[in-house]
């Protein structure tokens, strides 16, 4: 994930005038609301996460420590317990969904294109809707958002290592039941 130019000159500037939180919010809200996005079940909900994610960064804006960690992984933070407090409050597991799917056609302009793709796209969230909570959020984390394992690791309080293990063998799983779909 790319850090935006000067980010700490326009994080000093934010604190003082809100307004200058607009860099931010134009630089990180795609990889934020992407993330989010992938972690709940329609647009409304996913909207409404990634402008509470920004409201509570502004508001909190005065708390964020750059020597504990980038401000990137910082904001993921916020995003990832936004998720999983809406989560505990619908006191239901969240999957990625596949009304969304369907509601985001192809830009593929050959419909046999265009099924093939809607066809994998909704083998691939079947199949990582038999992954854990914690795999699924941390895929997301890696792909959705593009983080890296240490980013990651910062986040859920792992270590690097272990998340490039998670990582694999969810790939490892996600891989044969694809696979597995195809015989």
């Amino acid at each position: 994930m790319t850090v935006l130019t000067n980010e700490h000159r326009i994080l000093a500037d934010a604190r003082e005038h809100p307004n200058a939180f607009a860099a931010v919010y134009e630089h990180y809200f795609p990889r934020i609301y992407t993330y989010i996005r992938y972690r709940v079940s329609d647009d409304a909900t996913a909207d409404d996460l990634t402008a509470f994610t920004f409201e509570r960064a502004l508001a909190r804006l005065n708390r964020y420590d750059p020597q504990k960690g980038p401000f990137a992984a910082w904001l993921f933070g916020i995003a990832r317990y936004a998720v999983i407090n809406h989560n505990r409050k619908a006191k239901r597991r969240q999957m990625m969904p596949f009304e969304w799917l369907n509601n985001h056609p192809s830009r593929e302009p050959a419909p046999d294109a265009v099924t093939q793709s809607r066809t994998d796209e909704e083998r691939l969230l079947e199949a990582v809707a038999q992954l854990s909570e914690r795999e699924r959020d941390i895929i997301a984390l890696k792909f959705a958002s593009d983080l890296t394992n240490r980013r990651i690791a910062d986040l859920m309080g792992l270590s690097a290592s272990n998340v490039g293990v998670i990582v694999h063998r969810a790939l490892k799983r996600l891989r044969a039941a694809l696979e597995e779909d195809v015989t």
